[in-house]
């Protein structure tokens, strides 16, 4: 017996924080009955489970690795028409949804899956996992500057902060900067560097956990393998 929104969560439906909005929405039924309490648990095997209608199945978990380039967006249909991530997969992939997110204009590692425990695990701030970013952001920057990030800076009202924040290089017209997070806010580097006055030029995410973009080839993905997975949840206890 399983929760009911991870058994969703499992069967690609939706994210598990995702599946609860849909539960609690009346769109989920089990055995004919509309359910809305999540405490809910389900026999994989037996029970009968729809979404607006739909059964709903397990499927297959799908863990993929992605180098976005910049210009798409990471969802699967965009009400403007807009390119979207999704065209560079398999188009039988429709179950999958990205682990996170790279804003349209910024580029480097995606994960995307159908499996919302691994995805939940990686997202939530609760489980520390760190993204590590390269920005390449207009004017000098000192190390004095980037290190109030490690400190925390307000904006808008929520504070942002980086676990570690080093100057690769600066000149008088851009600076490369690596950066660490682990809390996952809307436009995080971005408003980080806004703090200071500067804008960011490039942003590429290099590294999630302990997997690396290393060499994957701009457009291009590939499958996680099952000792990335692992080392992966094992960063998310």
């Amino acid at each position: 017996m399983v929760r009911l929104q991870k058994f969703l969560a499992d069967a690609g439906v939706a994210s598990r924080r995702a599946a609860e909005a849909i539960i609690a929405e009346s769109r989920v039924a089990v055995n004919g009955r509309i359910v809305t309490e999540l405490g809910t648990k389900v026999n994989e095997t037996t029970d009968k489970v729809t979404v607006d209608g739909e059964p709903v199945r397990v499927r297959r978990k799908i863990y993929v690795a992605l180098n976005k380039p910049p210009g798409l967006i990471c969802t699967r249909q965009d009400e403007l028409g807009r390119r979207t991530v999704f065209e560079l997969l398999p188009p039988d992939w429709t179950n999958l949804f990205p682990v996170g997110r790279l804003d349209r204009e910024s580029e480097g590692l995606l994960f995307l899956t159908n499996d919302g425990d691994f995805s939940l695990r990686l997202t939530h701030p609760r489980f520390g996992v760190t993204k590590k970013y390269w920005a390449v952001v207009a004017g000098r920057l000192l190390q004095r500057d980037v290190s109030r990030f490690t400190e925390g800076v307000e904006h808008e009202g929520e504070t942002l902060k980086a676990e570690r924040a080093r100057v690769v290089s600066s000149n008088n017209s851009h600076s490369v900067v690596e950066l660490e997070l682990a809390q996952g806010k809307n436009r995080e580097v971005r408003r980080l560097f806004e703090v200071l006055g500067h804008e960011v030029e490039q942003l590429r995410r290099m590294q999630i956990g302990p997997i690396k973009l290393g060499e994957l080839p701009v457009g291009k993905w590939r499958a996680l393998g099952e000792s990335e997975i692992k080392s992966l949840l094992r960063g998310a206890q």
